[in-house]
């Protein structure tokens, strides 16, 4: 398959009273067509900032793109007028925020901001706009669409407003959807049918998708492939099979070791990561994680490894050692 989306060297920063945050510090990774890519790690680790800043919604001031190409379709999504990556945004790639509550406007009606991508990257009528919202709403499977055009989002549950948003991010049938960790706030129950519903429409509709989170439990299940990230970094990429069977770097085994597992027999105690994720205001030199591991060398301390190839094809891992030996790679 073939990359529909190519992101290079990116670097993002805002500026706070304390200081300048180096929130993602040279990320690169790929999209391939009809893929589903995962991006996993901690809160503040640079999961959404770095997808937010491809389409340019970081506001400036505080934060700044400081650096990097997001090659789509032949255009770097970073340097085209802002006219041209507004055609872009909702049309071309769309966004499935974290909480559709505070996403949806209050005091108008879901019709309305549903229908609303299409009529502004169409020339379509409010009335073909909102014949084009029911047919949305009712692939995503809210019962009723018709009528339901006209109701508020306070009158949706928290699963119906999540298939709402995406109803809305759906609507020009996007080549890209990013989904910011949409289940975050629902029940397990909501957030399986929501992981299915969301698998069924991008086979239907041939999308490729982003899905940011920190629960790898949904990412087993939903993605091709993930990308785990830490510091503003991207720490470990590999094919979801081989990362979940043979993690390469300590913070994904942190992070896999306290992931409760149904399909052991073996009694273990779910263990955790001392410390705390690093406050980045100065741009790391070192690996942002040697404080909280416990396989790290004086390599680790004044040098960043960058990604490097260990076992199979497609797997990298930025770690000076091998976490399964403790021996540093030659």
């Amino acid at each position: 398959m073939a990359d529909i989306l190519q992101v290079t060297d990116l670097e993002t920063q805002f500026k706070t009273r304390e200081g300048v945050i180096h929130a993602v510090n040279g990320v690169n990774f790929s999209l391939k067509e009809g893929e589903t890519l995962g991006i996993v790690g901690e809160s503040g680790c640079g999961k959404s900032v770095s997808m937010m800043s491809l389409l340019r919604l970081i506001p400036n001031p505080p934060g700044k793109v400081l650096a990097g190409k997001a090659l789509f379709e032949n255009q770097d999504l970073l340097s085209i007028s802002d006219n041209e990556v507004r055609k872009v945004r909702g049309s071309k790639i769309s966004v499935v925020f974290q909480d559709p509550m505070t996403s949806f406007n209050p005091v108008l009606t879901i019709g309305d901001q549903v229908s609303e991508p299409f009529r502004v990257h169409s020339d379509a009528s409010k009335t073909d706009a909102l014949d084009r919202a029911v047919k949305y709403i009712d692939l995503v499977g809210i019962p009723n669409p018709r009528e339901r055009l006209n109701d508020y989002p306070h009158q949706f549950s928290g699963g119906m407003r999540q298939r709402a948003m995406i109803a809305m991010g759906l609507i020009c049938e996007p080549k890209i959807l990013i989904a910011d960790e949409p289940t975050t706030a629902l029940d397990v129950t909501i957030q399986a049918q929501i992981v299915e519903l969301v698998k069924r429409l991008q086979n239907e509709l041939g999308m490729s998708i982003i899905w940011i989170t920190h629960d790898l439990g949904i990412i087993a299940g939903l993605a091709d492939r993930v990308n785990v990230m830490y510091g503003g970094y991207i720490v470990e990429t590999a094919p979801v099979k081989d990362l979940y069977k043979n993690p390469q770097h300590p913070y994904t085994i942190g992070l896999l070791g306290s992931l409760p597992r149904m399909d052991s027999s073996e009694y273990r105690r779910l263990t955790s990561i001392d410390g705390l994720p690093p406050i980045l205001l100065e741009k790391p030199n070192y690996c942002c994680f040697e404080p909280r591991c416990r396989f790290a060398v004086d390599k680790c301390r004044n040098m960043n490894p960058g990604l490097l190839q260990v076992e199979g094809e497609g797997h990298f891992a930025a770690c000076w050692v091998n976490p399964k030996t403790g021996k540093e790679y030659a």
